[in-house]
C-alpha cells in the first residue's frame, strides 16, 4: 500500500477544516480531489505535506506515519512530496533556472544556498527537466517575465528536481485562462504516466476531472462524501459535493477546460 490515510482531522478554533478523513492509496495513480470553496481541500493537502499539523490522524507512507516525522526526517518526506501552488511560489526576480535548481534546497547547505553554489549535474538536469516541459528557451529569463502557464511549467520543473514520489497540486490551474490550463493539465498526466509518479490535484470542475483523473474523491464540510472513478461522477455524486443549492459556478468557473458541465447543470435545475 502506498498511501493510508486514518482518521485525519484538522481543527482551527472552533472550525474543522478536515473531519476523519480515511482513504487509501494501493499505488501510483493520478486523484483528483473536487470540491466548493472551504471543502478542506487544500488544508488536506498541506496536512500531506506537512505544512499543516494535524489535530488528530495518521498519513501513512509505505507504512510510516508521516504526520509524526519531525526535523531531518520530515523535511525528507517533504522533499518526497512536492507541492504546486494556484500562485506558483517562484521568486520573481529570480532567473527560471534558479527557481527550478531551488527544488534542491532541502539537501543543500545554507552557504552554498546563499552563494547560489550549483553543483554542475544540477545544472544540467535542471535544463533538461525545462526542455522536458518545453520551456527550456525561458531558463534564463526572470520569473516574473513570464506569462502564468509559463510559471506553472516552471513550478512543476521545480517539483520535479525533488526527485519525489509523490505530487500534491493545490489548484494549479485555477489562476490560468483555459488554453494554459489545459497544457498544464496534460504536463501532469504525462508526468503520472511517464515517471509513475502519484499525483493529487485539488480541482474545481468536473470535466478536468473526468478528463484527467484516474479516480476522484470529493469533499464537502471537511468530509470524504464521494470516492470513485470519473465515470462513477454522475448526478446524485455533484450534488453530495457540491450541495443541491450550490451555484451553478462553484463547479464550472474555476478555469473549465472544456465545455460546462451539462450534468451539473442538469442539477441545478431539477
Amino acid at each position: 500500500m502506498l498511501l493510508d490515510f486514518r482518521g485525519v482531522t484538522r481543527v482551527f478554533g472552533e472550525r474543522t477544516a478536515v473531519s476523519n478523513v480515511s482513504f487509501t492509496v494501493d499505488g501510483p495513480c493520478f486523484i483528483g480531489i473536487l470540491g466548493r470553496s472551504g471543502a478542506g481541500k487544500s488544508t488536506l493537502l498541506r496536512l500531506m505535506n506537512r505544512l499543516t499539523d494535524a489535530t488528530a490522524g495518521e498519513v501513512r507512507f509505505k507504512g510510516k506515519d508521516v504526520l509524526s516525522l519531525k526535523g531531518r526526517e520530515k523535511r525528507d518526506w517533504q522533499g518526497q512530496c512536492a507541492m504546486i501552488f494556484q500562485q506558483f511560489n517562484l521568486v520573481p526576480r529570480l532567473d527560471v533556472a534558479s527557481n527550478v535548481l531551488h527544488g534542491t534546497l532541502s539537501r543543500r547547505s545554507t552557504l552554498a544556498t546563499m552563494f547560489s553554489f550549483w553543483p554542475n549535474a544540477d545544472i544540467h538536469r535542471a535544463l533538461d527537466i525545462l526542455d522536458r516541459l518545453g520551456i527550456a528557451e525561458q531558463a534564463p529569463k526572470r520569473a516574473e517575465a513570464l506569462s502564468g502557464g509559463q510559471q506553472q511549467r516552471v513550478a512543476i520543473a521545480r517539483a520535479l528536481m525533488q526527485d519525489p514520489q509523490i505530487i500534491l497540486a493545490d489548484e494549479p490551474i485555477a489562476s490560468l485562462d483555459p488554453m494554459n490550463a489545459q497544457v498544464v493539465m496534460d504536463t501532469l498526466r504525462r508526468i503520472h504516466e511517464e515517471d509513475g509518479r502519484t499525483v493529487i490535484a485539488n480541482l474545481h470542475t468536473l470535466d478536468t476531472a473526468r478528463r484527467y483523473c484516474d479516480r476522484v474523491i470529493g469533499m464537502r464540510d471537511g468530509r470524504v462524501v464521494f470516492d470513485g472513478t470519473p465515470e462513477q461522477l454522475t448526478t446524485g455524486a455533484a450534488r453530495d459535493i457540491y450541495g443541491a443549492d450550490a451555484s451553478f459556478s462553484e463547479a464550472t468557473t474555476s478555469t473549465a477546460i472544456e465545455a460546462p458541465d451539462a450534468e451539473y447543470a442538469a442539477t441545478m435545475m431539477a
